[in-house]
């Protein structure tokens, strides 16, 4: 009896303890009191550390809220999860927690970094894939059937042998890829209800042609490539759903449109590119950016254009840096789309440098003013040690720097070798001048024009020092950078 009763009350606290993980939309809510319960009582929980006032938080909860509710009607094993990180401090900064939301998945108690999109079907998948085989097991045509239809894009493999080398390659891709959802069948009905002969892949979507059919050899490159580009629109649209799988696919040339939503360009202009899309498709994504988005300003400021130029085109490819080049016609037609896109593929495009015009007054102050036209002059003269700030006219460091830079120009005003410069590189570019952080102040030591970063603490009395000692002092000064780099330094491709 006294048996019974121990186990009664150890079942009673044990339950009272689970009811205290309250939920929000299917949801649960986590605090440090029971997240640690959470995550032993299930095995796979995917936790959104957020922010209330952030935008990007703010825009997730109803997907992430409707993926939950979905994995809860299919009986499904991971449970999904949010902690309040601006209450919850000490338990985000326990997580790792450095910006909103940041999502976590926790298998079995051990914790990984989530990979996937924002969508609520991408979220169903993501999890889906962390949890259960590389591809689904369709038997049936019905099966089959169901499984297509459930998504916008599903990649599905017809092997007679599921031990063949091919089925292998499919299955290792179907592990490595998280952010699309695998079947795999060996069905004979299967296989006449769609068409297809034994060793094929077969990747249907909701949009363009509806179906597209690997038909390269099998290589878990090749065939991660071929998802890669079947697996997005003709033509995809920029939002913050996206850029992940824009900027990270293997295609790294991309034509950017400028359209207006408001202005009824999508309906007049899409259309219009799919052709040359579909030509180029796996060399040049095309990309559609709506300029009416406040968050889109910033891409308009990066390649030097204002709204009113829309709508219009630019190309970029990434390699090292992002190369960009402008059209000499702007108009966004099938028949200029053919032709700047020809132009860029056989390598008869040359890069844009864009530039400001110089100002009549660019001397007269003892910080000059460079633009793209005159700064290899001012820089390389041979003659003088010249110190330029490269800046961003939006970057809240430069701005603090401003009053400190002006005091500088003004202390070497006189000096017969010393140039105390600064350049808009939002604005201005070169070539042979690579920049990645805003501000990046760099010297140019007359005689060999060779270019030194500084690198100690923006104070006049550090910029003095790193000029009277020619470039020397501020190199080991690394330490002093840290408070800037923990502040996040505005960067050059943050978009």
């Amino acid at each position: 009896m006294k048996f019974s009763t121990l186990t009664f009350l150890v079942i009673f606290s044990f339950a009272a303890t689970l009811a205290k993980i309250e939920t929000e939309d299917s949801v649960l809510v986590l605090t440090k009191d029971n997240i640690e319960e959470a995550i032993t009582q299930n095995d796979y929980v995917l936790v959104e550390f957020y922010a209330p006032w952030c935008g990007h938080c703010k825009a997730l909860a109803p997907k992430y809220a409707k993926a939950a509710q979905k994995l809860e009607e299919i009986g499904s094993s991971v449970k999904l999860a949010k902690v309040d990180a601006t209450v919850e401090i000490e338990l985000a900064e326990k997580h790792d927690v450095r910006g909103y939301p940041t999502l976590k998945f926790y298998r079995k108690g051990s914790a990984i970094d989530y990979s996937g999109g924002r969508q609520t079907e991408d979220i169903i998948n993501w999890v889906t894939k962390k949890t259960g085989p590389a591809a689904k097991d369709l038997p049936t045509v019905e099966e089959a059937k169901s499984f297509i239809e459930a998504q916008n894009v599903a990649i599905v493999g017809f092997f007679k042998d599921t031990e063949s080398d091919a089925a292998k390659v499919f299955l290792e891709v179907g592990n490595i890829i998280d952010d699309h959802v695998f079947g795999i069948s060996s069905s004979d009905e299967v296989f006449n209800e769609y068409g297809v002969q034994d060793g094929k892949v077969v990747l249907f979507k909701k949009f363009d042609e509806g179906k597209s059919e690997f038909a390269d050899e099998f290589d878990v490159k090749k065939l991660q490539n071929f998802i890669s580009v079947h697996a997005l629109p003709l033509v995809v649209d920029f939002n913050q759903n996206t850029a992940q799988k824009i900027f990270s696919g293997d295609v790294k040339s991309h034509l950017l449109v400028f359209l207006s939503k408001e202005a009824g360009h999508f309906d007049e202009y899409v259309e219009k590119i799919k052709e040359p899309a579909k030509k180029f498709r796996g060399e040049v994504l095309f990309v559609t950016i709506n300029a009416d988005e406040p968050d889109h300003e910033r891409i308009l400021e990066f390649f030097g254009m204002k709204k009113s130029e829309v709508p219009t085109m630019r190309l970029t490819k990434f390699e090292q840096e992002m190369a960009k080049y402008k059209p000499e016609k702007s108009e966004v037609s099938s028949e200029n789309v053919l032709e700047f896109v020809t132009a860029f593929v056989e390598g008869k495009l040359k890069r844009h440098f864009f530039t400001q015009d110089l100002p009549e007054d660019w001397n007269k102050n003892p910080v000059k003013v460079l633009v793209g036209t005159n700064f290899h002059e001012v820089a390389y003269d041979k003659t003088k040690n010249v110190l330029v700030e490269f800046y961003a006219p939006w970057c809240g460091h430069c701005e603090r720097l401003a009053p400190i830079y002006d005091a500088l120009g003004e202390k070497y005003k006189d000096s017969e070798d010393i140039v105390i410069a600064k350049m808009d590189a939002t604005a201005n570019e070169q070539e042979d001048v690579k920049i990645i952080n805003y501000p990046t102040i760099t010297l140019y030591k007359k005689e060999t024009n060779e270019a030194v970063q500084y690198v100690g603490e923006r104070t006049l009395e550090g910029l003095s020092k790193f000029l009277d000692s020619d470039g020397a002092y501020g190199q080991a000064a690394e330490e002093a950078q840290e408070e800037d780099e923990d502040d996040d330094v505005p960067r050059k491709d943050e978009l």
